[in-house]
């Protein structure tokens, strides 16, 4: 088997072990989102703190990665924000919910334990640069859009955005793990023997312990009706965010190794957030968990594709 369909199904492996664990009734979805909790709450930033702590972030021209996977991004959203909305008749609210489905790729559960099984800790380390600012600019686009078309004609003051994004941003554990990192990072102090050990201990099981919470959780959303606009919003995070990252990585010249990690990070299915997002609006729940859920599903073929292209053009 090549190593690189090994790689793609041991790591969904893991997420349908949790899955069944949750269908079978193994364990509860209690469980689950206690499960998933630990491995966002404390796994995932001790992961990410180690890593801003002792990684070489040297020569991955990170102005050119970031503007080459959030271009994608916009194109994404703004084509599901279309869909949605032209296509399906549905109305903006739901529209900024099918564009936020299709462009905000599951980084943290799925994209860490991928590609470090994958790329191995160097890919990680662009991954990184990724994660530190993928979530606050998601977000931020969100809010906005929330208070855009979720107001109606009320007037939307500025601050107010800025107090709410700051909350989110300051209140997110992975986002505290990054900073603290950078911190530490800056004062050049190494870490005390026995705080090398419990943060080793915590932070290397927190890919397989997200991937199984990740599973586990999925059993809490299934599929029920929307599945026409929640397979067209797959089908564009599957497929047309990865290729036009594909076409910006090889338009601007990006170092092989950022050019693979950009385009599968792209290719990754949607998180949790996109669902979150659509229970903020109070629309779209069933539309963004659908659209997960079937994406998620499928990313078991187009991950394994994208990631063949990848190896194929940048070596």
């Amino acid at each position: 088997m090549s190593p690189l369909i090994e790689t793609v199904l041991f790591v969904f492996g893991l997420v349908a072990l949790g899955y069944l664990a949750g269908l079978t009734g193994y364990l509860k979805a209690e469980a689950g989102e206690a499960i998933a909790e630990f491995a966002v709450g404390v796994a995932m930033p001790l992961l990410l703190f180690r890593t801003m702590v002792n990684a070489d972030f040297h020569g991955t021209a990170p102005w050119l990665f970031w503007a080459a996977y959030f271009a994608a991004a916009a194109v994404t959203w703004a084509a599901g924000h279309l869909v949605i909305t032209r296509v399906f008749g549905r109305d903006a609210r739901a529209g900024v919910v099918g564009g936020v489905s299709s462009a905000f790729s599951n980084l943290v559960l799925l994209g860490i334990p991928f590609v470090l099984g994958t790329f191995g800790p160097s890919g990680f380390e662009v991954l990184s640069l990724l994660i530190s600012v993928h979530l606050p600019t998601m977000i931020m686009a969100s809010i906005i859009l929330f208070e855009i078309f979720g107001r109606g004609d009320e007037h939307v003051h500025p601050l107010r955005i800025l107090r709410r994004f700051l909350y989110k941003m300051l209140s997110n554990p992975l986002i505290v793990g990054i900073l603290a990192g950078w911190v530490w990072r800056i004062t050049g102090l190494p870490l005390p023997a026995l705080a090398v050990r419990l943060v080793d201990a915590l932070a290397d099981i927190a890919g397989p312990v997200a991937l199984f919470a990740m599973g586990l959780g999925l059993c809490r959303f299934g599929i029920s009706g929307n599945v026409r606009p929640a397979l067209a919003l797959a089908a564009l995070k599957l497929m047309l965010m990865p290729a036009v990252a594909l076409g910006l990585v090889w338009l601007f010249g990006l170092p092989p190794l950022s050019a693979k990690v950009a385009v599968v990070a792209a290719a990754l299915p949607s998180g949790v957030n996109s669902y979150l997002i659509a229970t903020q609006f109070n629309t779209g729940q069933a539309l963004a968990s659908n659209q997960m859920t079937i994406a998620t599903a499928c990313a078991v073929v187009t991950t394994a594709f994208w990631l063949t292209v990848v190896v194929q053009v940048f070596g």
